[in-house]
C-alpha cells in the first residue's frame, strides 16, 4: 500500500494558521496559464465565469498567443461543452470551466453524449464544489457533481484536497486519454499537501496510518478528517486517513486493503451522502469485503446559504463534526 509519511504534509498546526489558507482556483488558473504557455494546443472556455473561475489569466495574457486562446461562450453551459468537444475533435486540448454545478447539471447529457461517449480529452474544470461556496447559496452548491458524473462512463473525477494539490492534478491529467473532471473549492483553506506531494490517477495515498478505524476523504475534507483524526488519538483511537484524490477510477486495493487491516471504514465529503465518495467505496465494499460503514457528508438535504465555515459547522463537516459522528460510530461517547 502506497503510503505517505508525516514528513509529506504541512503540520496541521502550521496548515491551520491564515496566512498558509489558499484557494484551489487560483493555483488553477496560473497552473492553466503555464500549460497554455507551453502547450499551444491547451484552450481555455469559459461561459461567462473567467473571472470567478480564474480563465481571466489567459483572457488577459499580454501574450497574443496565449489570449487568443481564449473563447467566451456566454451564459450557455450546453454550447460550452459542444464547443470544448468540437475543439477536442480538432486536435486542441480544451480546460472548459465552470461551477461545478452547472457543469454536472445543466449540461450533462452534452457531457455525456458529445465528449464521454466519444472519449475526447476534453478537461472540466469545477471551483465551486460543495456547500464552501458559501453566500451563492444552494442553487450553486455543488453536493450531486459526484454521483452525477462518475456514473458516466470513460470519465475520470478528481478531486483536489487542497490548492497545493491542483498544480499536480494538472500536470497529471493533461496528457490523461478521454475526459477529466478536476473537482475543487472556492474559498482559500487550509493546504496540507506540498507541490512533492506525489498525485496518481487511479492512486489514493494514505496520509496517516491506523489500525482502528480507516477514513476515506476527498477535498477539503482531507484536512479536517485529519484533525479529527489526531483528536482521536488523544483517546487512543488510530484513525487511518486516505486522501481520495482519484474517486473514479477508484483505488479499490487501498479500499480493500485498510478494511482488512481496520475492520471499520467511514467516509467524509462535502456532497450528498447518496451516489458520492461513501456509495463508490461501499460498492467495492459490497463486492469484496463487506464491512461496517460509516456516511459522512450533506444528508441528502438541500443545504441553507451562509459563510462557508458556518456551513461546514452547521453540517457537520468540519473537524468537530467529524469527530463527533466517529466517536459515536465507534461507541467512545
Amino acid at each position: 500500500m502506497a503510503l505517505v509519511k508525516a514528513m509529506r504534509l504541512s503540520p496541521l498546526q502550521e496548515a491551520s494558521k491564515a496566512e498558509n489558507w489558499q484557494a484551489c482556483k487560483k493555483v488553477y488558473g496560473e497552473t492553466l496559464y503555464e500549460l497554455a504557455r507551453t502547450r499551444p494546443e491547451v484552450v481555455c472556455l469559459d461561459a461567462d465565469l473567467a473571472n470567478s473561475t480564474e480563465g481571466k489569466l489567459i483572457r488577459d495574457a499580454a501574450d497574443e498567443k496565449i489570449s487568443r486562446r481564449f473563447f467566451d461562450v456566454g451564459i450557455c453551459e450546453q454550447d460550452l461543452v459542444g464547443t470544448g468537444a468540437g475543439l477536442a475533435l480538432s486536435g486542441k486540448i480544451p480546460y472548459v470551466n465552470s461551477f461545478g454545478v452547472f457543469l454536472s447539471g445543466r449540461a450533462w447529457d452534452q457531457i455525456r453524449v458529445s465528449v464521454c461517449y466519444p472519449n475526447l480529452p476534453v478537461r472540466f474544470g469545477g471551483p465551486y464544489g460543495g456547500i464552501s461556496v458559501g453566500p451563492d447559496g444552494p442553487t450553486h452548491f455543488a453536493i450531486s457533481d459526484i454521483a452525477l458524473l462518475r456514473s458516466l462512463p470513460n470519465m475520470t473525477l478528481v478531486s483536489a484536497a487542497d490548492a497545493a494539490q491542483v498544480g499536480p492534478i494538472m500536470r497529471a491529467t493533461v496528457d490523461h486519454p478521454g475526459p477529466v473532471y478536476i473537482r475543487m473549492g472556492r474559498v482559500p483553506l487550509p493546504v496540507v499537501t506540498t507541490e512533492a506531494t506525489p498525485f496518481e490517477v487511479g492512486k489514493n495515498l494514505v496520509y496517516r496510518e491506523g489500525s482502528d478505524l480507516a477514513l476515506f476523504a476527498t477535498g477539503h475534507m482531507v484536512y479536517e478528517s485529519l484533525v479529527a483524526a489526531e483528536r482521536l488519538a488523544e483517546l487512543g483511537v488510530e484513525v487511518a486517513v486516505v486522501n481520495a484524490s482519484t474517486l473514479k477510477p477508484l483505488d479499490e486495493e487501498v479500499v480493500v486493503a485498510l478494511a482488512n487491516a481496520c475492520g471499520r471504514v467511514a467516509t467524509v465529503e462535502e456532497h450528498n451522502v447518496l451516489g458520492g465518495l461513501g456509495g463508490a467505496v461501499a460498492e467495492v465494499l459490497a463486492r469484496h469485503r463487506p464491512t461496517p460503514m460509516l456516511f459522512i457528508g450533506v444528508d441528502d438535504v438541500f443545504a441553507e446559504s451562509g459563510e462557508a465555515l458556518d456551513l461546514l459547522a452547521k453540517y457537520g463537516l468540519n473537524a468537530d463534526g467529524i469527530f463527533d459522528r466517529l466517536a459515536d460510530f465507534l461507541k467512545l461517547m
